[in-house]
């Protein structure tokens, strides 16, 4: 323990024994806080404590950095992410370090995507020392931080909170759910001490009291005051937190993880401590784990990395996505970047930056450094510093005037009625809210709640509020850009393969792509990349405007809405999955059908997206393959319509495209034609399964059964599951008759006789119209029904009373709107066919099925009367003979034939039949 702070501590006795009436915890915290200060100081290897976008550490460090010139930069950054740095100078800031994991192997799968970013601004103080060592010869730049891998081993997964609905909401997400890495997190964890110092200190939230109470004193403070201050703040946050000991134990271990990476890289590299400075969260630098310092102990062992495949890059970032990853008051970045321009302009002090930043300032040349000056003896600048008077700013009028002006221009291009006199009040209120605050100079908080005030009154007018309004000109939300060079294979893959369409994808917004393929061929390549970015970009990255995609169609003319530069961050995230759009979506394809929980559907829906996109009939035959497996296992019957009609699909497409059919879709046809005979019985039985299901079910029985008999299907086996059927629920039974009626068992007359003795039956009426909705459902399976559906309609039209037909009508409506593409089509058809075409004709109209002439009754004769009429009209009887194959004479089967008749009548009486129509 040092001299320097003596007095200090004396101080600090003085204070808790006149507060606490005597020594106790009081004493004890305090004088802690000054021992830890003292430790801190007294390290051999100078801590560098730095508080997160702070223009105070910023403007500190890129001082401290061309005063001492240190050989060794120990930074507190994850370790795995160093090789990306260099990258930095490509983009445009603030961008993300990335890593990003999909294979999770030592974690739980709900975990997966693991992802960890840590945000970069110009005004921070890791990027001076980033530039600075990238930048200067002979300076090495190493990080200490656990890597990406153990963030997750020693973090128990918690549910992220949802973020409040803002206008910034999009540029917010560009972190999407990743960890943050929180590089000098000073807030205090204490709720009370929090709320304390907020109310003491006037203010709405804790990015103002930084500002205000932190910021602001430390601008143009010297660097060993500015030292002193961080260790003492992270001190008192650190003694003051909760006895979270997850948190604890967490903030501990990274400590000691990065001392002894540090003693490890000056054991092996012999650099000097005096060499070599250590940035770090204040919070961090007050440490009091046993491995502090250089001359710490080493009993610390780094648990090895999990199998888990890490995948890093850069994605970019804004002061919005800051803000809410990090928790802090929206806008605050924004003002801490133009607090770090005034800052440098005040202070004369120049900021190191990457050579060739993108969207930097240009340079001529590089930056000479001056000589190194040598490390004063520390002495105590806490007692000064905390004796010192706040000091009051002079009111800057111009700046004020000027911040009124343009608010008030900027409400008015925003539908605000706002007038000089508004900027007027903006101006006096802004002063007088700062005097109630004790303030000389009014804040950028203060005028915001000064415009809002003034300004926004009780209307909102339109999408931005005025406090957005505040932010965007304080600064805006400054939306960072990862360049072309930075960016992963297949992001500059996509890039190059859209290079035809002449557009600067690169920019954010959205940009029109017109592809007239059919008089420029060479677009189809992109139009092929378009349908397939749509496919795993998220919504309005790749948006379709005119054209879609079909199965064994060819594109003739499109048009795209594209905003890839919008949405960068989801284009970079998938080259973590592979090199090509191609390989992405093959892996994810079959990433679905392979799932735990997929379905026979799911499957072949991943089916048709591999012929629809990739075109691979490999992966095609795969794929179908898992979904004849999963089929075979699935015991419900709730993918039946999905099933149904993306069979249909797949077995058109093939049928016209290719030679044969493959093996796989006869083999699932063959499989599901059995499977779904096992289930029909109990489908129809089931309560659960709904009418929809079973009408899928017939529809697949019904429609593939041509192909499924040619392949060594039996159709006893339908038409047992048929006679083995027993519903009881009206719709079903409906649906169970329109099969009978398809399979033969059951004539038309028949079923019309069964409707019309529900309609005459009082008890069953209320329960008709689910009768009506089986026959409905039953134009799946036996789409030649639908005259008889349209006549069933018809007449319950005609005869229900109102209390039992409307209520009907949702179930009808939303019933064809479902089905709508398939099903009213046929009955508009039939309808159209049947019903008069004009209006007057409606009133004298008579329904065809009540129209019906009787069946004239035919007398068959044994005598020698028959033969006379063939022999009379011989041109009738050849016809007949014609189609049978029979090419004898007459006179030898006469009567041979007319013995035929007499010892077989009912093949007669069915011929008769069939030729009368019923």
């Amino acid at each position: 323990m040092s001299g320097a702070f003596e007095a200090l501590r004396g101080q600090l006795q003085e204070a808790a024994a006149a507060f606490a009436d005597g020594p106790g915890a009081l004493e004890g915290i305090l004088l802690g806080l000054v021992d830890d200060v003292d430790r801190a100081v007294r390290e051999p290897l100078e801590i560098f404590p730095v508080c997160h976008h702070s223009p105070a550490s910023a403007v500190a460090m890129a001082r401290r950095l061309r005063e001492k010139q240190p050989k060794v930069v120990y930074l507190e950054l994850c370790e795995d992410m160093a090789p990306l740095l260099t990258e930095l100078r490509n983009c445009r800031l603030p961008v993300a370090v990335q890593a990003f994991a999909t294979e999770v192997k030592g974690f739980p799968a709900e975990w997966a995507p693991l992802s960890v970013v840590a945000p970069i601004t110009e005004a921070s103080a890791e990027y001076q020392a980033i530039a600075y060592a990238l930048d200067t010869p002979g300076v090495e730049l190493v990080l200490v931080d656990r890597s990406a891998d153990h963030a997750f081993q020693w973090n128990e997964r918690e549910p992220s909170p949802e973020p409040d609905a803002s206008p910034a909401e999009e540029e917010a997400a560009l972190h999407g759910d990743a960890v943050g890495v929180e590089i000098g997190d000073l807030r205090p964890r204490f709720a009370e001490l929090e709320e304390h110092l907020l109310r003491h200190g006037r203010v709405r939230h804790w990015s103002e009291w930084w500002h205000q109470y932190v910021e602001l004193p430390l601008g143009d403070s010297d660097h060993d005051t500015y030292r002193q201050v961080m260790f003492l703040i992270g001190s008192l946050f650190r003694r003051l937190a909760p006895g979270d000991t997850r948190r604890v134990r967490v903030d501990e271990d990274r400590e000691r993880y990065m001392w002894t990476r540090m003693r490890e890289h000056l054991a092996a590299s012999g650099a000097a401590p005096a060499d070599c400075l250590y940035i770090c969260g204040a919070f961090h630098a007050a440490s009091r784990v046993a491995e502090f310092g250089v001359e710490g102990t080493d009993g610390f062992v780094i648990s090895p990395r999990s199998e888990s495949t890490w995948q890093y890059g850069l994605i970019p970032s804004s002061h919005a996505s800051i803000e809410a990853q990090f928790g802090l008051a929206g806008g605050s970045v924004s003002i801490a970047a133009t607090e770090w321009a005034k800052n440098l302009k005040r202070t004369k002090v120049k900021q190191f930056q990457l050579e060739g930043q993108v969207g930097g300032p240009k340079r001529k040349k590089a930056a000479e450094l001056p000589a190194p000056t040598s490390d004063p003896v520390a002495s105590d600048q806490l007692s000064g510093f905390l004796q010192r008077p706040p000091v009051l700013d002079r009111l800057d009028e111009a700046e004020l005037l000027g911040w009124s002006v343009e608010i008030v221009r900027a409400a008015r291009r925003n539908g605000y009625l706002a007038s000089t006199a508004d900027a007027i009040a903006v101006f006096e209120t802004s002063i007088l809210l700062a005097g109630l605050r004790d303030r000389a100079k009014p804040t950028p908080y203060d005028f915001q709640d000064a415009a809002v005030t003034c300004i926004e009154k009780d209307v909102v007018p339109g999408r931005r509020d005025v406090r957005r309004l505040v932010e965007i000109m304080m600064g805006g939300d400054r939306i960072g850009q990862v360049g072309y060079d930075a960016l992963p294979p297949l992001a500059r893959d996509v890039h190059d393969r859209l290079e035809p369409l002449n557009l600067k994808l690169q920019q954010r917004g959205v940009q029109r792509a017109l592809l007239d393929i059919a008089s420029r061929p060479e677009l189809e390549p992109c139009s092929d990349l378009l349908w397939m970015l749509r496919y795993l970009m998220p919504h309005g990255a790749a948006r379709p405007i005119m054209g879609e995609r079909r199965l064994g169609e060819r594109p003739i003319q499109e048009s795209w809405d594209l905003a890839l530069g919008t949405h960068q961050r989801a284009l970079i995230e998938l080259g973590y999955e592979g090199v090509s759009v191609e390989q992405v979506l093959e892996q994810r394809l079959r990433r679905a059908a392979y799932h735990p929980q997929a379905t026979a559907a799911k499957v072949l829906g991943a089916v048709e997206d591999a012929t629809l996109y990739l075109r691979s009939s490999r992966l095609a035959g795969e794929l179908g393959t898992r979904a004849l497996e999963v089929l075979a296992t699935e015991r419900t019957v709730d993918g039946a319509p999905e099933v149904l009609r993306r069979v249909r699909r797949l077995l058109a497409h093939y049928r016209t495209s290719e030679p044969v059919l493959p093996r796989w879709i006869e083999d699932f046809v063959r499989t599901g034609y059995a499977h779904y005979c096992t289930l029909l019985p109990a489908a129809f039985a089931d309560e659960e399964a709904g009418v929809e299901q079973v009408a899928a079910m017939l529809g697949f029985l019904f429609s593939m059964e041509a192909l499924a008999l040619s392949l060594g299907c039996d159709r006893t086996q339908l038409e047992l599951a048929i006679a083995g059927s027993h519903p009881e629920e009206p719709s079903k039974v409906a649906l169970l008759w329109a099969a009978q009626v398809q399979l033969g068992r059951l004539t038309r007359a028949e079923l019309r006789e069964r409707c019309a003795a529900l309609l005459a039956n009082p008890m069953v009426l209320p329960a008709y119209p689910r009768y009506l909705s089986g026959f409905v459902h039953a134009l799946e399976p036996a789409p030649g029904l639908a005259d008889f559906v349209v006549e069933a309609v018809s007449n319950a039209f005609a005869e229900l009373p109102d209390r039992l037909l409307l209520p009907w009508l949702p179930t009808l409506i939303t019933t064809l709107r479902s089905r709508g593409a398939e099903l009213v089509p046929l009955l508009v058809r039939e309808a159209g066919r049947i019903f008069p075409g004009r209006l007057t004709a409606l009133d004298a109209w008579v329904p065809p099925w009540k129209d019906q002439p009787e069946p004239l009754a035919v007398t068959r004769k044994t005598g020698g009367g028959g033969l006379a009429l063939l022999a009379a009209h011989p041109a009738s009887c050849d016809a007949v003979a014609g189609l049978l194959g029979c090419e004898e004479p007459w006179a030898s089967t006469a009567r041979t034939g007319l013995a035929l008749l007499e010892r077989y009548p009912d093949s007669a009486a069915a011929l008769e039949e069939v030729l009368t129509g019923g």
